[in-house]
């Protein structure tokens, strides 16, 4: 951890600043081992491996996350991995141009293994990455390179460390569906941005979709109480199964909808090789079935949920939420 991150850090449960219970070694920024303890009530949190950990227990609900992003840690990155998939999506749910990020504070909120995370300071900004798993180890490794850009912090979503108003934008992608108050989830990141900051959500959307996936979602009433390491045997069964002929369907124009029956998350884009593709399908299939919650969402109750939370130039579509911040007056 980096000591410049004790100037955003609070406590979660009172909300005031923490302190490091004891002195850093002369000219030493960084601290591995250590507690933060708070100014304003008992509580102490740990610092393990560089991280400031405030999850407790509750990271037993997210085991898969921890277990599926140290695992395939960098096969979504795409400095690492060859690809620019990530770098798209990011603009693509967001809305941000690429200039605006430089000099930026970015939250990423449920930072997996720190696949947008590494995008956005590739691009200029400093990034808190936050996830409640053992995911964001994999998230600090993969982003250790660029230094005291990136810190990493393992926190619940709808407790987070940090001091209100401190942030220039915030993207959660693919994250707030797995949670167990979505809604909750999305007012708890906005109240640590600064006027004028930028929010952008991406999850699930309520539609029929699920009508299309009856084996998936027949397998997901057991699948999440699975251990990690007997879902990914399933999950490697019915890729090895089913991923032939996801990819032959994905080439016929008229038929590649059909994919969406089979219960794996075929993934086909011709930015990579064959092997890269198999990967990624099998991440995505163990990713489909191993969360506790899947709580799709309709765009159009988000929009209007951050209207009333008096966020401006509100924008919604199927699956993503972005708005402002009102500046101060």
């Amino acid at each position: 951890m980096d000591v410049k991150l004790l100037d955003w850090l609070a406590c979660p449960e009172c909300g005031e600043g923490l302190t490091l219970t004891a002195p850093l070694p002369a000219g030493a920024g960084e601290v591995d081992e250590g507690r933060l303890a708070c100014g304003g009530c008992p509580a102490e949190y740990p610092i393990r491996a560089g991280i400031p950990r405030f999850a407790g227990d509750q990271e037993r609900d997210f085991e898969n996350f921890a277990y599926e992003w140290r695992r395939w840690g960098q096969v979504q990155i795409d400095r690492l991995a060859g690809h620019r998939l990530s770098e798209g999506r990011l603009f693509a749910e967001t809305g941000w141009a690429r200039e605006w990020f430089a000099g930026k504070l970015v939250m990423d909120v449920g930072c997996g293994a720190g696949r947008f995370a590494d995008v956005a300071v590739g691009l200029g900004a400093e990034v808190i990455a936050l996830d409640i798993s053992g995911a964001v180890d994999a998230c600090r490794v993969n982003l250790a390179p660029w230094g005291n850009k990136v810190h990493c912090i393992q926190a619940s979503l709808f407790a987070l460390p940090l001091k209100k108003d401190i942030a220039d934008g915030a993207f959660s992608l693919g994250v707030i569906q797995h949670t167990p108050v979505p809604e909750r989830a999305v007012a708890s990141i906005i109240a640590h941005l600064k006027p004028g900051g930028r929010l952008a959500v991406n999850f699930y959307e309520r539609n029929w979709w699920p009508l299309l996936q009856p084996i998936k979602y027949a397998l997901r009433l057991f699948t999440p109480r699975l251990k990690p390491a007997r879902l990914l045997a399933l999950c490697r069964a019915l890729v090895a199964a089913l991923f032939p002929i996801s990819r032959a369907l994905g080439g016929i124009r008229k038929v590649r909808l059909l994919n969406v029956m089979l219960p794996i998350c075929a993934v086909h884009d011709p930015a990579l090789t064959r092997d890269q593709q198999y990967a990624w399908t099998l991440l995505d299939t163990f990713d489909w079935y191993g969360p506790k919650y899947e709580l799709r969402q309709s765009h159009r109750r988000l929009g209007t949920l951050l209207r009333e939370l008096a966020m401006s130039d509100v924008r919604t579509r199927p699956g993503v939420i972005q708005a402002t911040k009102p500046s101060a007056r």
